[in-house]
């Protein structure tokens, strides 16, 4: 595949420019993944057709954790009085509300304890007077960061569902250059942030710093684009201006609208 061929999301662009070098960024479009799903039959079908050497694939984590079936029900997750009274006084960010759901909050207590959780509560409402965000999440942990889903607002079959993070990723990354040659990094990526959670060896030479850079605009998008993939690929400066004009133009065919 071309890079003048690459689909790229609505509101978001095709080139990005990290350390001098420009980036193509290809969102590809898969069906909707389901708990249990086979991973790496994914990746052959619809990543390894497209992928060249050179190329670096960007990967969802939710995906990752629905396929290792790495979720929690809301049936199983009860939300109690103190879930109910900690969750008012969480503050919602444009990545979400996070633990401000009681079924995330919730999980957060059985994950780490009472005592824990409560010690995060109050020093992050210390902190906040002090203009310091996100003490909760350091206090409580990964697992309480990282858990998605509980909320359909946006993809309604996440709403009885909580996704936690993927296991042993830098192994899932591996796993599939060892199989298909496919370079690839599994990122957590929101409207605020981006974090790397595993990379294959061969991606070792990366800081993860630049590699979130490559992603820094989510081009995977964030609610239902059904593209978790991302395929990044270096191309000639003097061709991104026109690169840009043809996918911006692209989007606007579709009646999506142009940046």
């Amino acid at each position: 595949m071309e890079a003048k061929d690459f689909y790229v999301n609505a509101t978001k662009k095709l080139i990005i420019e990290v350390d001098g070098k420009t980036y193509a960024r290809h969102a590809i479009q898969i069906p909707f993944v389901n708990v249990g799903d086979d991973y790496d039959a994914l990746v052959r079908q619809y990543v390894v057709p497209l992928w060249q050497s050179g190329d670096i694939v960007s990967v969802s984590e939710k995906i990752v954790a629905l396929c290792q079936k790495r979720v929690v029900y809301a049936q199983d997750v009860q939300p109690g009085l103190l879930a109910r009274i900690l969750c008012r006084f969480v503050a919602q960010t444009k990545a979400g509300p996070g633990a401000g759901v009681p079924y995330k909050m919730q999980f957060a207590i059985n994950q780490c304890g009472t005592p824990k959780i409560l010690w995060a509560a109050f020093r992050a409402a210390i902190d906040k007077l002090r203009g310091v965000h996100g003490t909760f999440y350091k206090i409580a942990g990964d697992e309480v960061y990282g858990l998605d889903g509980f909320f359909g607002h946006d993809i309604e079959e996440y709403a009885e569902m909580g996704i936690r993070i993927p296991a042993d990723p830098d192994g899932v990354c591996n796993k599939v250059f060892q199989e298909t040659g496919v370079v690839s990094m599994i990122v957590d990526a929101n409207a605020l942030a981006q974090e790397i959670l595993g990379k294959c060896d061969a991606l070792r030479d990366w800081p993860d710093e630049t590699l979130s850079r490559l992603i820094g605009d989510n081009p995977a998008g964030q609610v239902r684009q059904l593209t978790p993939f991302i395929l990044i690929r270096e191309v000639p400066q003097e061709e991104a201006a026109e690169l840009e004009a043809r996918a911006q133009a692209e989007i606007a065919a579709r009646g999506e609208g142009a940046l």
